[in-house]
């Protein structure tokens, strides 16, 4: 006798299961959902990059914005990018690093607005090289941006959300803090870090009407690379991340990640991993953990330069340039880097 096996009772529990799940996700986003009208919404690293680019998608539905940043005159120029396109928008030096600059950052938005309704960690930093070239003060730098300034900031304006009733706070990571990447220890580490920090705070800030959201991106095309970091080989070094940043599919549209981000805080979804390189790679990894760290050390010994070049010495992305960085195969980063203030305009 042949069974239906459309009506298999663990078939039906299964189906039932997942319906249910579907359900309350959608009445989840519903009730959680908000309006960014008048909402304050603080970006550290707001002056490029992804940072501008938020700080543009927040203003746009009428958010009023503070930015922040360490370079003044880039500070300026993301300032009066965003007042041309109609957005309320302070702009405030600091430092991340620096513990007491950061608490000042939400007394200037508490003073200026009133009140902090959304944090964005968005500040970053990265150094690019073989392990063996990498200090004690790299690991110290990228903790200290990518760990300890989400760390003071959500400290310092958790009792500002909850004498509003609640707040949302998106904590931006990294592919590179789900899965390790050759060549990027510190900022792996520190990456790893801040997601264990910021699904730590999703949980227990619930309570508090505080939704966190941790962003586990892919390579976004931002125009970001000139700004990084270089060790070792560092025209090697650069390379193949600028490369990688520009080709579509290893890399994402800035504009759309910004987008998703921006939707992942309106309905105050716990977690979002944006870029299908990146969805793949962490199940990937996460299911053959073993298998992922012995590909990942194939290329690295195949494919990466060794140590040698400039040793344990630092060259900016823009002082790293080749005929290939050059090229036309970078052509969307260079676009990117004009459009989000990654490079001061030519004069």
């Amino acid at each position: 006798m042949k069974h239906d096996k459309a009506n298999h009772p663990v078939l039906k529990l299964g189906a039932l299961a997942f319906g249910g799940y579907v359900a309350a996700r959608l009445a989840l986003r519903r009730v959680r959902r908000i309006d960014f009208r008048d909402k304050v919404v603080v970006i550290t690293g707001g002056s490029r990059g992804l940072g501008l680019l938020l700080a543009r998608r927040f203003g746009a539905e009428g958010a009023k914005i503070v930015i922040c940043g360490r370079d003044q005159d880039e500070l300026e120029r993301a300032r009066q990018d965003l007042q041309r396109r109609g957005i309320d928008v302070t702009a405030a030096h600091c430092n991340v690093r620096l513990r007491i600059d950061v608490e000042a950052l939400v007394r200037t938005a508490v003073e200026t607005y009133g009140g902090v309704d959304i944090l964005v960690n968005n500040a970053g930093n990265i150094a690019v090289g073989p392990l063996e070239l990498m200090s004690e003060h790299d690991y110290t730098e990228m903790m200290d941006v990518h760990f300890w300034a989400p760390l003071h900031a959500m400290k310092a304006v958790r009792p500002v959300m909850l004498g509003r009733g609640g707040g949302r706070i998106v904590n931006i990571a990294s592919i590179g803090g789900k899965v390790a990447v050759p060549h990027l220890a510190p900022y792996c580490a520190s990456k790893f870090a801040l997601v264990g920090l910021s699904q730590s705070s999703a949980i227990e800030l619930r309570k508090d009407n505080i939704y966190v959201t941790t962003v586990c991106p892919n390579l976004i095309r931002t125009g970001s690379p000139r700004n990084a970091m270089f060790k070792g080989q560092n025209e090697k070094e650069y390379t193949w991340f600028v490369l990688g940043d520009s080709i579509p599919g290893m890399s994402q549209s800035a504009e759309t990640a910004a987008d998703r981000i921006v939707n992942a805080c309106r309905y105050g979804e716990p977690e979002l991993t944006t870029g299908l390189p990146a969805a793949i790679a962490a199940r990937f990894h996460a299911l053959f953990p073993c298998l992922s760290i012995e590909m990942s050390a194939l290329t690295n010994e195949l494919l990466l330069p060794g140590a040698g070049g400039i040793g344990a010495a630092r060259a900016k992305g823009a002082d790293s340039e080749t005929p290939i960085t050059r090229s036309p195969l970078t052509a969307l980063t260079r676009s990117a880097e004009k459009a989000n203030n990654e490079a001061a305009p030519q004069t």
